[in-house]
């Protein structure tokens, strides 16, 4: 990679705000050995200081160039009911404390408009993604409070289905969206919430586009057809996002960009299966891999990545694609993007390929925030 490239990119990322769709330190920071999860300051790691074991802290967001954050509140699929909500609310709250904690880097944003403001004085705009619908117990009420927290996406599933939604990687139960799930979707539009597909099947997407009337999000996903993993999006819904004004945020996850590390996972799903074990519970599957007997996972690498954004931008259109890294979700990341610091790497090689610095700007960061200002329109008009 050429450095004057690698240095376009890095001045590019200091004009314009790269908006990262997905980051789920903060359940990782729950993870960490000898935590302290009763503390409301980051369980005490010091974010400020370089976090070998994970893929986020502030010096390498800073060297990344990153402009604004949907961090995820996410909450795994076996909590449900009122144990989901406690912990969704729990993830707001501890949010909310690392941006206070860290308030010369950190400042939560609700809108667009506070994200750029936070850009311009030099602070990472923090928003806030709940990721599974499951968050909500099938309560309006709910979903509105998590709103008045700060939450501006909710991803409708996450990797099981919820009563009243199909996920990509579970079977079919509703055929999309309920009556409910519609119900969802229009009160997400209502109060100016994003509705994310990411994890989604391809027909709840579809029901989802059908009813909604506000842009969409896909806040880490990648392209069905260039991978064909089940997390990835059709090539017929990347085409509707044009007419809806959504935008697709691609994701970094090797599972979802490379063909090889897809077949390597197929077969560690497989071997679950046989074990009893299943495959869709994220820590679970951690566990099982340390036991696993297999051949090496294979290393996907920023090409693939660049495939899928390239793909993307065909299909969806310029105005249509950005970035959901989902670092700190996955336990390895392509060669070339293995942390925060790394987002410029991603640019530098579409600059490299061509790519204008106003289109690399409209993937980085103004696509997103015009499709969440699209959104506060139609919350204001409801």
């Amino acid at each position: 990679m050429e450095i004057r490239e690698f240095e376009r990119a890095r001045t590019l990322l200091k004009s314009t705000p790269l908006v990262d769709g997905h980051n789920d330190l903060p359940w990782a920071l729950r993870s960490e050995p000898g935590v302290d999860a009763s503390r409301s300051d980051g369980f005490g790691i010091d974010l400020t200081q370089t976090q070998s074991q994970l893929h986020t802290d502030l010096p390498r967001l800073r060297a990344g160039g990153l402009g604004a954050q949907f961090w995820s509140v996410y909450i795994p699929c076996r909590l449900v009911g009122d144990a989901a909500v406690t912990a969704v609310v729990q993830q707001c709250e501890l949010v909310h404390s690392l941006a206070a904690k860290y308030s010369a880097h950190l400042q939560i944003a609700g809108t667009a408009a506070e994200a750029r403001s936070a850009f311009a004085a030099g602070r990472i705009a923090s928003f806030l993604g709940a990721e599974g619908g499951h968050s909500i117990n099938s309560s309006l009420g709910v979903l509105r409070a998590l709103y008045r927290l700060g939450v501006r996406y909710m991803t409708l599933t996450h990797n099981e289905n919820v009563p009243w939604a199909d996920s990509a990687t579970d079977k079919p139960a509703v055929g999309g969206l309920s009556d409910f799930g519609r119900s969802v979707v229009a009160e997400m539009n209502r109060i100016g919430m994003l509705v994310d597909l990411s994890h989604v099947a391809p027909t709840t997407m579809r029901d989802a586009l059908d009813c909604t009337t506000a842009p969409v999000i896909f806040s880490h996903s990648s392209c069905r057809a260039v991978t064909d993993h089940p997390r990835n999006v059709p090539d017929d819904v990347l085409s509707r996002l044009a007419a809806n004004g959504g935008v697709c945020m691609v994701t970094f996850v090797p599972n979802f960009v490379s063909e090889a590390v897809v077949a390597w996972d197929k077969s560690l799903q497989e071997a679950m299966a046989a074990a009893g074990a299943d495959h869709r519970d994220l820590d679970e599957r951690t566990k099982f891999q340390q036991t696993w007997s297999a051949p090496p996972k294979p290393k996907a690498g920023i090409e693939d990545v660049v495939a899928h954004v390239e793909h993307a931008r065909e299909v969806a259109g310029i105005d249509h694609i950005g970035i959901g890294g989902d670092y700190d979700g996955v336990g390895s990341l392509p060669e070339g993007l293995e942390d925060v610091s790394r987002y410029p790497a991603l640019f530098a090689a579409l600059l490299e390929r061509g790519w204008s610095e106003k289109d690399c700007a409209k993937l980085a960061g103004e696509n997103v925030l015009r499709t969440l200002e699209a959104a506060e329109e139609v919350a204001k008009s409801s």
